[in-house]
């Protein structure tokens, strides 16, 4: 399994996953030809797409979801509410194909099998996913809200996460950003820092399985990948693989 963070953060948001002969395209917050500038860039072609995933309704991971799906003719599998909730905002056009499963739910996409976790973040009907091929499972772990039960469980049976680590604590709370934000992007349905992020790969490595992660959704304005980066490290330190997922380019492959 081959997985790329096409862009990661505010400013749009897409992560392409390719396991065996399966190609999903995990959120839709940048444009078609971004996609396929940034997968070419990677030796890549999304023409054999199989699916696009949508996390959840705000605009940074669903805006480009009916492009995608028009372009390269493939399914969408997203939340009823999720889609609800887009179309009320955005308009997405017609998409042929919708697959429609609940939070919680698991189903199979060619050679894959995806399980769905619900978040608590501040958004309509909100998601993490993981795929599992030849029995190595990746995640796909932003915009979760806060360390909720059961998420350490998921992260620490995954061999690679890309994981939320959105704000540093302190450039939070010295950053320019009005009160009410600051407490949305602190409180229960925002984002999670640096420090919660550490803390949940230090108990998933002391499990054993987890080889890599990729740190992802940065706050532009409230952190940066070398702060995000040495929090990280302070809790793990060399046992894995750890990395940045950019704003503005496509990473490196991570294999599985």
């Amino acid at each position: 399994m081959i997985a790329i963070s096409l862009q990661s953060g505010s400013n749009g948001n897409c992560v392409y996953i390719e396991a065996g002969e399966t190609r999903l395209l995990v959120d839709a917050g940048i444009s078609g030809k971004q996609v396929v500038r940034r997968l070419a860039e990677r030796g890549r072609d999304p023409q054999g797409l199989s699916a696009v995933l949508v996390t959840h309704d705000h605009v940074d991971h669903v805006r480009c979801a009916g492009i995608y799906a028009r372009k390269w003719g493939v399914p969408l599998y997203i939340t009823a509410k999720t889609l609800a909730a887009a179309r009320a905002r955005f308009d997405l056009g017609r998409i042929a194909d919708v697959r429609v499963f609940a939070a919680g739910d698991a189903f199979g996409i060619g050679g894959v099998r995806v399980e769905t976790v619900g978040t608590p973040h501040d958004a309509a009907d909100g998601v993490g996913f993981t795929v599992e091929h030849g029995g190595r499972r990746l995640g796909v772990l932003t915009d979760l809200g806060h360390p909720f039960d059961g998420l350490g469980d998921v992260v620490s049976d995954l061999d690679g996460v890309f994981l939320e680590s959105n704000h540093d604590l302190r450039m939070l709370a010295e950053g320019p950003y009005p009160a009410y934000l600051k407490r949305r992007i602190r409180g229960p349905h925002g984002h999670i820092s640096n420090d919660e992020a550490a803390a949940l790969l230090g108990a998933a490595v002391g499990r054993g399985r987890l080889r890599w992660a990729c740190l992802a959704h940065l706050s532009e304005e409230n952190n940066t990948p070398d702060v995000a980066l040495a929090t990280s490290r302070r809790t793990l330190g060399d046992r894995i693989e750890l990395a940045v997922a950019s704003r503005y380019a496509a990473s490196e492959p991570f294999a599985l």
